[in-house]
């Protein structure tokens, strides 16, 4: 039975190719054979070959192999999933041993035998095989950070102190430097960090997100330097630490000011000395990550209340990059309202225009919700709008100041789901968007008002 291979032979001497190709023909479905270098590429854009059987010297009397080594480094720029056998017969091991240098598979030599050549072309096939594998999961690898890193969802601003930030960013993304990025909830931080580690030189590798706030005492050494089997009574298996799976990329450290001192003391630690040891183990592992922070509160505030190390701020902020609530961007409330709009017209599949009345009444509103506020009400309305225009009647109930309930009025609702909107609303703004004050303030658990933000679009 034939292999599916494709072969292309490159050799000056015509009764060679005839040869190999009476052998190869039994056992590979496709074998094309050439004279002329020169048409090594037309051949591939036409054959997209696996295996290249390539002789190193084309000009006559030419001995020192220098032509194949140029027409292998041809071949490895157009594609370098084909795998190339080095072929002369003018063979030493510094020829051989250069050739693999260079890229090569295998190295034979003129006159061959049958046996030899057949067992060489099986190799690298095999070869060939692997290096596609190893192609297909880089290729679906990045495909997948690309989706985890938020895909084609921009950051969005033209107000000046978006451009300050912007200009920040540009210029930190390019470096190493530890970022911290502080500002409201709903801000933006997480867009902030894709950016930075887009436009970094780590950007091929994962970016790793961790929520400081959603990791429990017990498992932070577990969550972040990994676990041995064994370890303590759930460690069924080994696993991986967070900064061991960002190796060579990012790792995004959101709700940092919700970890403890205790803990704050092994992460300063570990990006003291660059290094981790996983729960169990007694052998570090060294550590290459580029650290992205990001807080809504006031780090030196907790840093003077006891409540954050001084020394791990200083570890940490390298950078800092404040951003602004959308309350001091305003310029930039028109614009995010037509990106929305359209986002999720498309994705609802609606055809939706606004009123400039209508973008006017929202851009008074204050959005202690933030970004994240404007987004969810947006698709709110695409969802519930009857008509071609947008209807901002389920966005104007809690966001716009000339239209927003008086006490009086607000009493009057009973609806326990209005009542519950309007006060989480009301909390948010208090406290500027910080929502861990906003969850202790209300009662709550920060997971549960996340999970009402979600309802509610806030």
């Amino acid at each position: 039975m034939k292999h599916s291979g494709r072969i292309l032979v490159v050799d000056d001497n015509v009764d060679i190719l005839t040869s190999i190709k009476l052998l190869l023909k039994k056992h590979y479905s496709l074998i094309k054979t050439t004279d002329d270098p020169h048409q090594i590429e037309t051949l591939i854009g036409q054959y997209e070959f696996d295996v290249i059987i390539l002789d190193m010297n084309f000009t006559q009397d030419a001995i020192s192999g220098q032509e194949g080594f140029r027409w292998l480094k041809t071949i490895l720029s157009i594609d370098p999933s084909i795998v190339v056998i080095m072929m002369t017969a003018y063979a030493d091991i510094k020829l051989s041993v250069d050739a693999i240098k260079a890229g090569a598979s295998d190295f034979i030599t003129k006159p061959w035998k049958n046996d030899e050549l057949l067992a060489s072309m099986a190799a690298a096939f095999q070869h060939s095989s692997s290096k596609k594998t190893v192609d297909n999961l880089t290729r679906k690898t990045q495909g997948l950070n690309q989706a985890m890193l938020g895909g084609n969802q921009p950051f969005i601003g033209q107000s000046d102190v978006m451009k300050d930030v912007f200009a920040i960013i540009e210029k930190a993304a390019k470096t190493d430097a530890n970022i911290l990025i502080t500002g409201e909830s709903g801000t933006g931080k997480e867009l902030v960090a894709r950016a930075i580690h887009q436009g970094s030189l780590r950007a091929n590798n994962s970016l790793i997100n961790v929520d400081m706030g959603a990791i429990s005492e017990s498992l932070f050494e577990s969550e972040l330097f990994g676990h041995k089997k064994g370890a303590f009574t759930d460690a069924k298996t080994d696993r991986i630490g967070r900064f061991e799976l960002a190796k060579g990329g990012s790792l995004f450290l959101d709700e940092l000011a919700n970890l403890p001192l205790n803990q704050q003391a092994k992460l300063l630690t570990a990006l003291q000395n660059r290094e981790i040891t996983p729960v169990g183990s007694m052998k570090s592992i060294n550590i290459d990550i580029r650290l992205i922070s990001a807080t809504n509160d006031n780090l030196n505030q907790a840093v003077t209340n006891g409540l954050f190390r001084q020394d791990l701020l200083y570890r940490i902020n390298t950078i800092e990059i404040k951003l602004p609530p959308l309350r001091d961007r305003k310029d930039d409330i028109p614009l995010l309202i037509n990106h929305y709009l359209q986002h999720f017209s498309q994705k609802y599949h609606r055809k939706l225009f606004i009123n400039a009345s209508d973008i006017q009444r929202l851009s008074r509103y204050p959005w202690p919700g933030n970004v994240r506020e404007l987004s969810h009400s947006i698709e709110r309305a695409v969802i519930l709008s009857d008509t071609d225009s947008l209807d901002i009647s389920s966005i104007i109930n809690i966001s716009s100041t000339s239209d927003t309930p008086t006490n009086d009025q607000a009493q009057q609702t009973f609806n326990l789901d209005e009542v519950e909107q309007q006060t989480i609303a009301k909390a948010l703004s208090h406290f500027k968007g910080n929502v861990s004050q906003a969850a202790k303030a209300l009662g709550l658990t920060r997971g549960a008002l996340y999970r009402r933000l979600d309802k509610y679009g806030l």
